[in-house]
């Protein structure tokens, strides 16, 4: 709103510095800072009346040093951080941007599953919350949505070059490069040097006009990478200040490419893919990182409140569709290996025990708990220090993400 407002005043007042607001540099850091002030100075306020409406954290019985006296510990804190991103979103992004829109239906949406999850578990004293298979439709859903809008909108495209020859005698030719926007579902393959995939070509096989129906591809990989991103992210909140700290790290990341790839000098000189429009996600993500980084204010150990499935849902699905919108989706396996890790360790523990448990007929396990957090607590690991040591290594992810740029 106030880019808009600041946009009228330059053009019909001429009022000197109101043209600032046309820079998304000036606008990211204005927004960062505005949704830190917002998670920490009324962050405080929400996590009092949660405390007031009795939101409290149910804990199961894990067996781990500390686990209990973190019951009645408020919950729902990711109202914290949707709070803090939306507001300075809404005050300083352009708000017809097809990316800045598709984030703010993701965070609503999957706020609202996550919430809902929260409210069963608390209000209706129900521990299993929300069933899993109404979250899944729900991540479907939104999974339907993201993909939809990235293949058929319009204004979702790349920047083609084309080399045109022109010949200026017999022995000389000059070859002019023509850029031209176009749609595309081609994305991004990390650390190899001709980097690009068509989605389009994994249906090419079907003959003439394959292109036509590449979104039988494209969708469904949209939902798969969302569900699998939003479930890693809920199931790394286990302890204080591990899921937005690690979150905040990959967030950041994805901050750098958004900013390069939507600016057609940068993309140019890394000779990377120009995505138009792309730039002004910078803003969000600047708004995103301060409200999580806020959040870990009341959040880091010993935590005075827990996001929940409220903010562990709504970060997965962002982190998702900001990296299928810059076409990065393909490196989350590396920046986001924390996530990766933990939804792995549920699903070797989980299927490794069901399997001896009928071959043997008992039981046994990988890990000593899952997810993979648990594991190093019950080796009788400090959560801080787990912590610590997860943040360490998703700052290594991060860089080694943001190499890829120029490692091919």
């Amino acid at each position: 709103m106030l880019y808009y407002l600041f946009e009228y005043l330059d053009k019909t007042m001429d009022i000197p510095g109101t043209g600032v607001f046309q820079y998304i540099t000036f606008r990211s850091a204005l927004a960062l800072i505005l949704s830190l002030l917002i998670s920490t100075i009324y962050g405080k306020k929400i996590i009092t009346f949660l405390r007031n409406q009795q939101v409290g954290e149910t804990v199961r019985e894990l067996g781990l040093e500390g686990q209990n006296q973190k019951a009645g510990t408020p919950t729902m804190g990711g109202l914290i951080i949707i709070i803090a991103t939306l507001i300075p979103v809404l005050l300083l992004t352009k708000l017809n941007n097809i990316y800045i829109i598709l984030l703010v239906v993701t965070t609503l949406w999957m706020g609202v599953i996550g919430f809902i999850d929260d409210y069963i578990k608390i209000f209706k004293k129900d521990k299993q919350g929300l069933k899993g298979i109404f979250k899944v439709i729900g991540q479907v859903g939104l999974g339907i949505i993201v993909g939809s809008v990235l293949y058929f909108n319009p204004s979702v495209t790349i920047r083609e070059r084309s080399a045109e020859p022109i010949s200026f005698n017999q022995t000389e030719n000059v070859i002019r490069e023509t850029p031209r926007e176009t749609k595309s579902t081609v994305t991004t393959i990390p650390f190899t040097k001709n980097n690009e995939l068509d989605y389009a070509k994994i249906i090419e096989w079907t003959g003439e006009g394959y292109e036509n129906w590449a979104w039988l591809v494209f969708i469904p990989i949209v939902i798969f990478i969302i569900t699998a991103v939003s479930n890693g992210a809920n199931l790394t909140d286990g302890i204080d200040g591990l899921a937005a700290g690690t979150s905040a790290i990959s967030v950041l990341a994805l901050g750098i490419f958004a900013f390069v790839s939507g600016n057609v000098i940068l993309s140019n000189y890394l000779n990377i893919m120009y995505i138009p429009n792309s730039g002004e996600m910078t803003v969000f993500i600047a708004a995103f990182v301060g409200a999580l980084i806020g959040f870990l204010w009341y959040n880091s150990y010993p935590a005075t409140v827990f996001m929940g499935d409220t903010g562990s849902l709504t970060i997965g699905g962002i982190i998702a569709v900001l990296a299928i919108s810059v076409r990065k989706e393909m490196l989350l396996p590396v920046l986001c290996a924390i996530f990766f890790a933990e939804n792995l360790s549920v699903i070797i523990q989980v299927s490794y025990f069901k399997y001896t448990k009928k071959r043997f007929g008992e039981g046994r396990r990988v890990f000593l708990m899952s997810p993979l957090h648990h594991h190093y607590q019950k080796k009788g690991y400090h959560e801080s220090k787990i912590v610590t040591r997860f943040w360490i290594v998703a700052i290594l992810l991060a860089i080694v993400s943001i190499v890829t740029l120029k490692l091919r």
